[in-house]
């Protein structure tokens, strides 16, 4: 059995594309949770993004994540299963030899680094769209010509290629440090969990688990994998959707102090809860 083998892909693909269209909103209300200013509580902003701007405001960035996130979850997915079947063949002489927990280890860290190498843009491009039209209040960082409010990307193509020219590669890959750090250990603590979970709900004799027992295996790992990551996606989301209108954060670390400086960890706890919700649901769409 070779290392490669399409359904991987292709079971990505879907997943990626069918948790774009479910969870956009919510990713939406999460990003200007964390990201905006005077939204208070999830409740508050999902009223406050509806009634600015309709339905239509909880999709925006939409288009992008849309046309690569198909692509992005299919090289994560097949990636990992590729990986776990690599160390199976050098280790035990058999690609379908069942995977120790270092081999799941190694193969989570593998796909979480691919995952950084591609997602960061897309997620870039999507968090600049979803941030564009915020309101920033801070009296001591320089703002920049276009007034807040006002949108400053036409699109997804507009919004890559200005920061491509304004920022260079390096402005394409802003967060990378951050998204290192929220995806290596998060798809670690979401793989491992979800294996596990399907092997102990497969019953003696069965070659697989349920379907049942794979999506709620897919949900429970989800959420499993947001409670360590969110911290680093707030990091994340605050740095990338810093370039707007704003350049507040010198870096991953700065970001890290003034966050915890200015609101301790209240706002993070806020993020595991809307991100326990989004993604224990959206991950059921992967599996």
């Amino acid at each position: 059995m070779g290392s490669l083998q399409l359904q991987d892909f292709v079971a990505g693909l879907v997943g990626g594309i069918a948790s774009v269209v479910v969870g956009h909103p919510l990713d939406t209300v999460k990003t200007r949770l964390q990201a905006g200013q005077g939204y208070g509580n999830t409740l508050k902003c999902f009223l406050t993004v509806y009634r600015n701007e309709s339905v239509t405001g909880f999709f925006k960035g939409m288009s992008f994540p849309m046309a690569t996130t198909g692509l992005y979850s299919s090289v994560v997915f097949g990636v990992f299963s590729s990986t776990q079947r690599f160390l199976g063949q050098l280790r035990h002489g058999d690609a379908a030899a069942a995977p120790s927990l270092a081999d799941m280890t190694v193969a989570s860290s593998v796909a979480g680094f691919v995952s950084v190498a591609i997602g960061t843009p897309v997620d870039l491009v999507k968090i600049r769209l979803q941030m564009q039209t915020q309101p920033y209040s801070k009296a001591n960082v320089k703002l920049k010509p276009t007034a807040p409010g006002s949108p400053m990307y036409r699109g997804p193509i507009h919004c890559f290629w200005t920061i491509l020219q304004k920022e260079g590669i390096a402005g394409i890959y802003r967060g990378t440090v951050a998204m290192l750090l929220r995806d290596v250990p998060g798809y670690c603590v979401y793989f491992i969990p979800y294996a596990v979970f399907c092997d102990w709900a497969t019953p003696e004799g069965c070659i697989s688990p349920s379907p049942f027992s794979v999506w709620l295996a897919g949900g429970v790992a989800g959420a499993i994998s947001w409670g360590l990551c969110t911290p680093m996606d707030v990091v994340k989301s605050r740095l990338q959707a810093d370039g707007v209108y704003l350049n507040q954060y010198k870096g991953t670390l700065d970001c890290i102090l003034q966050s915890y400086q200015n609101e301790g960890l209240k706002q993070t706890l806020l993020q595991l809860n809307m991100n326990g919700r989004e993604q224990g649901f959206a991950n059921l769409l992967y599996c």
